[in-house]
């Protein structure tokens, strides 16, 4: 059985690429099929805001489920830098 899964990856300087996969996805080789915005500058990363809409829009239904919400602003303790 065959299935396409669209998700947003990042290519390095070094040509690696990095992209999230939902969990159901075996480990092993995948087939790719990239698609490149030429208009795009080609230094221009993409920004947080575009990482955090895209990530939100793969993961809208995890993140609406209120079971995945394990902690609370009161958990874990503050960050000191010395």
């Amino acid at each position: 059985m065959t299935r396409t899964i669209q998700l947003v990856g990042n290519v390095d300087a070094d040509h690696r690429l990095t992209a999230l996969v939902p969990d159901d996805v075996p480990a092993g080789q995948v087939k790719l099929a990239i698609v490149v915005d030429e208009n795009r500058a080609e230094a221009e990363d993409i920004t947080s805001s575009d990482w955090a809409a895209a990530i939100s829009c793969e993961w809208k239904d995890d993140l609406a489920d209120s079971a995945q919400d394990v902690y609370s602003l009161n958990d874990g303790e503050p960050i000191i830098e010395t």
